[in-house]
């Protein structure tokens, strides 16, 4: 049985099928797909709508220590919570990988079905992606 209160979007990155038409996601992968344009976008990107997106792009120059890091789990959690409805986010572990490399281990739940996922987001601090 589909689930399609979960949701259907454009695919992400946006894709066009064999027959000419955009392929979409659904359910699980469009709230995967909606994380990931949350994170990737900076706030002020947007022209219509400049709040949207996440403020780990405003810590490209900043030393990276447990304060920053904090900060930065913090914000990815406050742009969860404002432009993904659909998820309750449960923890957030983050870890400098090497060479400006974090990682963000965003573990969260799907608030209709009750199931849990997780995202492994690599952010390159040397690029601000």
């Amino acid at each position: 049985m589909k689930r399609e209160f979960l949701g259907r979007g454009w695919k992400f990155p946006v894709d066009i099928g064999d027959d000419g038409a955009f392929l979409l996601s659904e359910e699980s992968e469009d709230i995967r797909e909606a994380i990931l344009i949350i994170l990737k976008t900076a706030k002020g990107e947007r022209v219509m709508e400049p709040e949207f997106g996440c403020g780990i792009h405003s810590f490209v120059f900043e030393v990276i220590n447990s304060v920053t890091m904090t900060r930065m789990r913090e914000d990815i959690r406050k742009a969860l919570l404002l432009y993904e409805p659909r998820i309750e986010v449960m923890d957030i572990r983050s870890e400098y990988i090497d060479s400006g490399i974090l990682k963000f281990d965003i573990e969260y739940r799907v608030i209709s079905t009750n199931s849990r996922y997780n995202i492994v987001y690599p952010y390159h601090m040397s690029e601000g992606r």
